[in-house]
C-alpha cells in the first residue's frame, strides 16, 4: 500500500478530531499490541494464581501506555499523519515520550523476572535467566547509557528530519512503521534508565537521572521552535498536502513546530513527578529501617551508655 502522493491518501477529507479517530489498524502494531497487552495478562494472572500481589496502578499503567500506541497507529491519525506534518508530530511525540513513560511505569521486565519460570534444572538455562543475561548483557549496557540515548534522542530528530532519510521512509506505509518502532525503542531506551522502574545495566542516583531528563528536553524545544519559525516548508514529504485536505503547508509544519515545542514539557513534568515520589518513598524507607535498627540495637546501645557512665562513677570513687 505505498503512500507517495497517490492512493486513499490523496481523498483523504479535511481533518477532524472525529475522522481522526475512526478505526485504521497498522496491522503490525495492532498485532504487536495485543500481544504486549496479552503477555503483560499472563503475567499478572500467573503472580495472582501464587498468591503474589502486583500493584492495579502498574497495570493500569502499563495498558493506558499501549492504548496510547494503539490510539496513534491504529486510527486514522495514521492515515492522516502520512499527509499532515502535525498530526505525524503528534503521532511521533505520544509514540517517543508519552506511551514510554506510561509503559515503563507498568514494570514491564519486573513482572517477567517475577512471572517467568526458572530453569527446570540447574546449570541450564530457563526464560527467566535467558532474560536477566539479557539485561545484564554488554549490548544493554551500551543502549541504556546515556552517553548513547541522549545522542539518540536528539539525531530521531535533528538527523531524521533534516535528511532524506525521513522522505524516503515515508514514501511507504512499511518505511513509516518502521521509523514508529524506532520512535518507540528510542523513548523507551531513554527513559528506562531515568525512570528507574525496572532493573537495568545503569542505575544512577536521583539527581543523575533528572540532569539526563533535562538533557534531552531543550532540544525538543529548540526542533520546536526551528520548524515554527521556518518561513518555507522544510520536509519533502509535507510540501505539497493533497488538495482534498484544504491546508496550507506552511501553517500546518508551524503548528507541527508548536505540538513539538510543547510536547516536551509533559514527559518532563511526569517523569519529575514519578522520580519525586520514587526519591520520597526510598527516603521514607531507608528512615523505616534507621528506626527499626535502633529498635534492635536501642536497648544494648542504653545499656552500654550506663555501663560506661557506672565506670567512669567507678573510676571517681
Amino acid at each position: 500500500m505505498e503512500h507517495s502522493g497517490h492512493g486513499m491518501t490523496m481523498d483523504l477529507p479535511p481533518f477532524t478530531l472525529g475522522r481522526g479517530l475512526a478505526w485504521s489498524a497498522d496491522p503490525f502494531f495492532l498485532v504487536a499490541c495485543l500481544v504486549g497487552l496479552g503477555l503483560y495478562g499472563w503475567g499478572v494472572v500467573r503472580l495472582a494464581r501464587r498468591g503474589d500481589a502486583w500493584s492495579a496502578g502498574r497495570t493500569v499503567s502499563f495498558v493506558v501506555g499501549v492504548l496510547t500506541v494503539m490510539l496513534m497507529m491504529c486510527t486514522s491519525l495514521n492515515d492522516y499523519g502520512m499527509v499532515m506534518f502535525s498530526v505525524h508530530m503528534v503521532q511521533h511525540m505520544v509514540i517517543s515520550m508519552l506511551s514510554p513513560i506510561l509503559i515503563l511505569l507498568g514494570a514491564p521486565i519486573t513482572l517477567a523476572l517475577r512471572a517467568l519460570p526458572v530453569a527446570a534444572r540447574r546449570g541450564t538455562k530457563g526464560p527467566r535467566e535467558l532474560l536477566l543475561m539479557f539485561l545484564h548483557s554488554r549490548f544493554m549496557r551500551i543502549i541504556t547509557h546515556p552517553a548513547f540515548t541522549i545522542p539518540l534522542f536528539i539525531a530521531s530528530l535533528y538527523a531524521l528530519y533534516f535528511s532524506p532519510l525521513f522522505d524516503f521512509l515515508m514514501g511507504s506505509r512499511t518505511g513509516h512503521t518502521v521509523m514508529m518502532c524506532h520512535f518507540l525503542a528510542v523513548g523507551l531506551v531513554f527513559f528506562w534508565p531515568i525512570m528507574g522502574v525496572d532493573p537495568g545495566p545503569h542505575r544512577p542516583g536521583y539527581l543523575l537521572r533528572m540532569l539526563e531528563l533535562f538533557a534531552g528536553m531543550p532540544f525538543h524545544a529548540f526542533f520546536g521552535i526551528a520548524l515554527m519559525m521556518a518561513s518555507t516548508p522544510m520536509v519533502e514529504t509535507y510540501k505539497n498536502p493533497p488538495a482534498s485536505l484544504a491546508i496550507d503547508a506552511l501553517t500546518d509544519q508551524n503548528a507541527a513546530g508548536g505540538i513539538a515545542w510543547a510536547f516536551s514539557e509533559i514527559p518532563s513534568v511526569l517523569v519529575l513527578l514519578a522520580l519525586l515520589f520514587q526519591w520520597y518513598g526510598s527516603e521514607q524507607r531507608q528512615a523505616r529501617r534507621t528506626d527499626r535498627a535502633a529498635d534492635r540495637d536501642g536497648d544494648k546501645e542504653l545499656e552500654a551508655y550506663n555501663a560506661y557512665l557506672a565506670s567512669l562513677d567507678a573510676r571517681s570513687h
